[in-house]
């Protein structure tokens, strides 16, 4: 069954290359995810470009364990050599838009699904979510389903890890910050300099060190990313906006974050979004057990996903390498795809 299983998984990735889907532009890419479903007689719901399921034996006294990866992608970047949208195996690659990011995670975890689907007597219940708009933030990807889905007690995050388990993710928090001043003459210099007083905050930016280190995520990582100031060269700003992006780690939440932020430096502090936090999930959890014991290591992750938005203990896995997103010419290899629906399915036998 796993062999037949990843064969279809494969053809279904072929098609998901083939289909553009940028994120907010899903709908056709739900339509293949929507196939595989009444290909293998499985019952399912689409909310928007969401598509989602559940196992045949669902039982509401159990505890329920979600699977999701998503089917939107960036737009291709322009060192493209190959059509994005021709999925091309070469040399033991798929190369295409979306084969690494997060297709091939994506398949796999629909077929870790469905060869569990019928499955009886389970320890556990199962979710999919097929999400859109992953990769914009968009407000109509996984965190629109979670009011719509069954309560979920931790989650697997389809993402490409090598099969290796992130036991945790930074978290994102943008801050438009805005230094005040008063105007004045340059030949005269008697206004209060916007863009000095931004200095002292930048500086302040530069060097803090939260006190709390993760053990797998290691320190807060901020940086001043952008600066706007002025509009002539003769007259003192009486304002100075930049931008910071912060790294948060999961030993703080965004808002602490922002509060310590806001205590600390002498100017206007805007979060973009509070939304976009740090998750984790236990070294001792069962199914971190589970893939330890199947050779695979932890690692904290400094890139975002989908489990920026939930709040119950998540695992970032699958197959692929996080270093080939959106990158030209993006591929997965082939063995990594039968690998990770292999692991995949030893690793939820484990605890399920």
């Amino acid at each position: 069954m796993i062999d037949i299983l990843t064969k279809e998984a494969i053809v279904l990735l072929k098609n998901l290359i083939s289909t553009p889907s940028f994120s907010g532009e899903e709908d056709k890419t739900a339509e293949l995810i929507s196939n595989w479903f009444l290909a293998h007689q499985i019952p399912f719901k689409r909310n928007n470009n969401n598509v989602w399921a559940v196992n045949k034996n669902f039982d509401a006294a159990k505890k329920t364990i979600l699977l999701n990866s998503h089917h939107d992608t960036v737009q291709p970047n322009k060192g493209y050599t190959k059509n994005p949208f021709t999925p091309e195996e070469n040399d033991g690659k798929l190369y295409g838009l979306g084969s690494n990011d997060a297709g091939g995670c994506l398949v796999s975890l629909l077929a870790l699904f469905t060869y569990f689907y019928d499955k009886k007597e389970l320890n556990y219940n199962l979710v999919i979510v097929a999400s859109a708009e992953e990769e914009s933030s968009g407000s109509k990807g996984l965190n629109s389903m979670l009011p719509i889905i069954p309560e979920i007690d931790f989650a697997i995050i389809g993402e490409p890890t090598l099969m290796q388990l992130a036991v945790a993710e930074k978290g994102l928090l943008v801050l438009d910050c805005y230094a005040k001043g008063t105007p004045g003459h340059a030949a005269h210099g008697k206004g209060d300099n916007a863009i000095y007083n931004a200095i002292e905050a930048i500086h302040w930016f530069k060097n803090f060190q939260f006190p709390k280190q993760s053990a797998a995520l290691g320190s807060v990582k901020m940086t001043v990313t952008q600066i706007d100031a002025g509009n002539q060269h003769n007259v003192i700003p009486a304002s100075c906006h930049f931008v910071v992006d912060i790294r948060v780690t999961d030993k703080y939440s965004n808002q602490e974050v922002l509060d310590i932020v806001k205590s600390s430096v002498n100017c206007e502090v805007k979060p973009r979004s509070l939304t976009l936090n740090s998750s984790s999930i236990p070294i001792e959890h069962p199914i971190v057990k589970a893939g330890v014991k199947l050779g695979r290591k932890t690692y904290g992750s400094p890139t975002l996903s989908d489990q920026s938005v939930l709040s119950c203990p998540s695992l970032k896995l699958g197959p692929g390498d996080s270093l080939r997103s959106h990158t030209a010419n993006e591929f997965i290899y082939m063995d990594e795809l039968k690998e990770g629906i292999d692991l995949y399915i030893k690793m939820l036998k484990e605890i399920i």
